[in-house]
C-alpha cells in the first residue's frame, strides 16, 4: 500500500512537471526575438509597433569636469527599446549615435565667419562671435535618428549629446579628449561599468538591464566623427564602428601642408567658429567654457598666422590615438567630399589594415555624406554585435561605385587604393600661357614659367580658360583608351615667389571640360592639394621665403578612384589663391615654377604600359 501511495505521488509529481515545463517551453515559443537570414537583421514585425516601444532618458556620469563647476560632467542619454525587453527580459545589442547637434545649432551667417581677404603671414581680422544658441531639446527623446531602421531589426537604440551641447554637461573641445571620454563612458554605462542617473544632479540611479553588452556606432560628419573617437579609448563593449565622412583631423580640416585652408562651402570657418556653431549647453556655464576652451585653449594653439602644426593640431587627429583601436571599422566616404575631405577616412582605414583590425571602405562619387548600401551596414553590425558567422569578414575589403554604378550597387575591389595601380610620373613641358604638355618622359630644359595670383578667378574657370597668366597648366596626349585613377597622387614643386609667403594651389583636372547642364563642377575633377611653400622643410616649422629664392616641396594630393574615358585628357594646373578655400591676399603676387624641377605621380592601374596603350 505504501509502495502504491509512493508510486502514485511520483507519478502525479511528473505529470505536473511535464505540464510546467510545457507551458514554459510554450512561453518560450512564443517570445519575440532578432530573425537573421543571410547573415542579416530581418525586421521583426513586432518590433514595428511604436506603440510598445519604451523611450526614456538620463544622463551618464564622466570621469570628467570641463565646465568648471567643480563636479564630475554628465552627459545627457536617449533610449528607445522594444517593448519585449521591458514585459519579456529580452536582451539587445545597442546602436549608439552622439552628436554636439541635437539640440539646436548657432547662426550659419557669413557675419560669423573669418574674413579671408587678407594679406598673409599676418593675423586674421578678429572674428564676430553669433549670439548664443537657444537650446531646442524637449525631453525625454533628443533624437529619432536610426530608430526606424535598426530598431524593427533586432537593436536597441540609443542617443546622447556631447560635452558643452543640449542638456549634457561639460565644454564643446572640437576635437578634444572629452569627446572621446564622453561616449566611452555612456557605453560603460551600457555595459554597467559606469552610473546612470534618473536627473543631471541627482543620486537615484539607471541601469541598462536590457544591454547586451554589445555596442555599434554610426553616424555621418562630425557624427561620425564620435564613434572614431570612442574607439580610440579601446572601450570594451564597443565592437563595431561605422562612421560616414567623419573628420579625422581637425589640422586636415582647416589647414593643408601648413596652409591655412576652408573646408569647401565654408569659407573662413576655422575651429573656434566650429565651436560657436555647437555651443548649446547650460547658459550658465557657456561664459566659463568661452574663456579656458574658446579665447584660451584655441585661440592659442589654432595659429591662424603660420598655419603650421602643432601640439594643439596633434591632440586633435585621431591617427595618433589609433594605437588602442579594436573595434570593427567599416568606413565610408565621397570622392568628391571638398568639406571633410576623402583623406579623413583613408588615413584611418590604412592604420587599421595594418593594425589587423577588420576592415572595409565604401568610396562613392558624390559629395559630402552618404552611407554604404543597408546591405553592407546591416551585415557588419549583424557580425559584430549579434555574433551571427555570416562571413563578413571574407567580404572584399574596398567597394567603390563606379561612375555608372548605382549608390546601392558598388563594385567590389581587392583592396583600396586598388592593388594593381602602379606610380607613374609625369614631367612638365612649357607652354603658358596657354597649355604646357604633361609627358612621362622628362623633357630637358624646360626652363621656368610665371603666373600672376589673382582670387578674382575660380579653380574651374582658370581650367577652362584656353589662355590667362593666373594659373599654368599642362595636359598630356589624348587618351584613346579609358585610364583607371585609384590611390593618391604625389607632386613636388620646386617655386619660388616674389614675396614671402604665397598661396599654393593645385587641381588635377579631365578636359575637355564637360559643359553640359546635367554636369557636374566636380565631373572634371580629379583631385586637388593646397599647400605653403614655407613649409618645405617641415609642418611644425615654417620660415618666410627669400624672395626670388627656389623652394622644393612634395606633398599628396587627396585619394581618388576615377576613370578617365577615352577622349580626355589629362591637366595639371597650378595656381596660387583658391577663391574658394584659402586666403585671399590682393592680387599680383608673382609665383615662378621651375618645370625641370617639377613632377607629379599618378596611381594608375596598369601603371606605365596601361598609360602608354592608352596614348597609342
Amino acid at each position: 500500500m505504501v509502495k502504491s501511495k509512493i508510486s502514485f505521488c511520483l507519478s502525479l509529481g511528473l505529470l505536473f512537471f511535464i505540464l510546467f515545463h510545457s507551458s514554459i517551453m510554450a512561453q518560450d515559443e512564443n517570445k519575440v526575438g532578432p530573425i537573421f537570414k543571410d547573415g542579416e537583421a530581418q525586421i521583426v514585425p513586432e518590433f514595428e509597433d511604436a506603440d510598445r516601444w519604451i523611450r526614456h532618458d538620463l544622463w551618464v556620469e564622466t570621469e570628467f569636469d570641463t565646465d568648471g563647476d567643480g563636479k564630475l560632467d554628465r552627459m545627457h542619454v536617449d533610449v528607445t527599446r522594444p517593448g519585449q525587453t521591458e514585459y519579456e527580459g529580452l536582451k539587445l545589442p545597442v546602436i549608439y549615435i552622439s552628436s554636439p547637434y541635437f539640440d539646436g545649432m548657432g547662426s550659419g551667417s557669413s557675419d560669423y565667419l573669418y574674413n579671408v581677404h587678407q594679406e598673409l603671414n599676418q593675423p586674421s581680422p578678429q572674428l564676430v562671435h553669433p549670439p548664443e544658441i537657444k537650446r531646442r531639446n524637449k525631453r525625454p527623446i533628443i533624437s529619432k535618428s536610426h530608430i526606424k531602421t535598426w530598431l524593427p531589426r533586432g537593436y536597441i537604440i540609443v542617443h546622447s549629446s556631447s560635452p558643452g551641447t543640449g542638456l549634457s554637461d561639460g565644454s564643446p573641445t572640437v576635437g578634444g579628449d572629452n569627446e572621446s571620454l564622453a561616449p566611452k563612458a555612456v557605453i560603460d554605462w551600457l555595459c554597467g561599468r559606469a552610473d546612470g542617473f534618473t536627473t543631471r544632479t541627482g543620486d537615484e540611479k539607471v541601469e541598462a538591464y536590457w544591454s547586451t553588452g554589445k555596442v555599434g556606432m554610426t553616424g555621418t560628419s562630425y557624427n561620425g566623427t564620435i564613434p572614431l573617437a570612442a574607439a580610440t579609448t579601446r572601450v570594451e563593449g564597443l565592437e563595431a564602428i561605422i562612421p560616414i565622412a567623419p573628420n579625422t583631423s581637425y589640422y586636415h580640416y582647416y589647414r593643408s601642408n601648413g596652409l591655412v585652408r576652408s573646408p569647401g562651402g565654408y569659407l573662413g570657418e576655422d575651429i573656434d567658429v566650429l565651436y560657436d556653431f555647437i555651443h548649446s549647453g547650460d547658459e550658465s556655464k557657456r561664459a566659463y567654457s568661452n574663456k579656458v576652451i574658446r579665447d584660451g585653449e584655441m585661440k592659442e594653439g589654432m595659429d591662424r598666422v603660420t598655419g603650421d602644426y602643432n601640439d594643439f593640431w596633434a591632440g586633435r587627429d585621431y591617427l595618433n590615438d589609433m594605437e588602442p583601436m579594436k573595434a570593427a571599422l567599416l568606413m565610408s566616404h565621397g570622392f568628391n567630399d571638398w568639406n571633410v575631405m576623402p583623406e579623413h577616412s583613408y588615413r584611418i582605414y590604412e592604420e587599421a589594415q595594418k593594425m589587423g583590425i577588420p576592415s572595409q571602405i565604401y568610396y562613392h562619387q558624390n559629395g559630402h555624406g552618404g552611407p554604404p548600401p543597408m546591405t553592407m551596414m546591416n551585415r557588419w553590425f549583424t557580425r559584430y554585435l549579434h555574433g551571427v558567422e555570416n562571413g563578413v569578414e571574407e567580404d572584399a575589403k574596398a567597394w567603390i561605385v563606379r561612375e555608372n554604378d548605382k549608390q546601392d550597387e558598388p563594385t567590389a575591389y581587392e583592396n583600396y587604393p586598388n592593388p594593381e595601380a602602379s606610380p607613374v610620373t609625369f614631367y612638365l613641358g612649357k607652354g603658358a600661357p596657354k597649355q604646357g604638355s604633361l609627358m612621362t618622359s622628362k623633357m630637358q630644359n624646360q626652363g621656368q614659367e610665371t603666373l600672376t595670383d589673382n582670387y578674382s578667378f575660380s579653380g574651374e574657370a582658370l581650367a577652362q580658360a584656353e589662355e590667362t597668366e593666373h594659373r599654368l597648366i599642362y595636359v598630356s596626349p589624348i587618351l584613346k583608351e579609358d585610364i583607371h585613377i585609384s590611390g593618391i597622387s604625389t607632386i613636388t614643386i620646386k617655386a619660388a615667389s616674389n614675396k614671402p609667403a604665397v598661396n599654393l594651389s593645385v587641381y588635377l583636372v579631365s578636359l575637355p571640360w564637360n559643359k553640359s547642364r546635367r554636369a557636374k563642377i566636380t565631373d572634371n575633377i580629379i583631385t586637388r592639394g593646397w599647400a605653403d611653400l614655407q613649409n618645405h622643410k617641415s609642418l611644425r616649422e615654417s620660415e618666410p621665403l627669400k624672395p626670388g629664392e627656389f623652394y622644393e616641396m612634395t606633398f599628396e594630393m587627396q585619394p581618388d578612384d576615377q576613370i578617365i574615358p577615352a577622349g580626355q585628357q589629362i591637366g595639371l594646373m597650378i595656381f596660387a589663391s583658391d577663391r574658394d578655400f584659402t586666403l585671399l591676399p590682393e592680387p599680383g603676387t608673382k609665383l615662378t615654377i621651375d618645370l625641370d624641377g617639377t613632377s607629379i605621380t599618378i596611381p594608375i592601374v596598369g601603371g606605365e604600359k596601361a598609360f602608354a596603350k592608352a596614348i597609342k
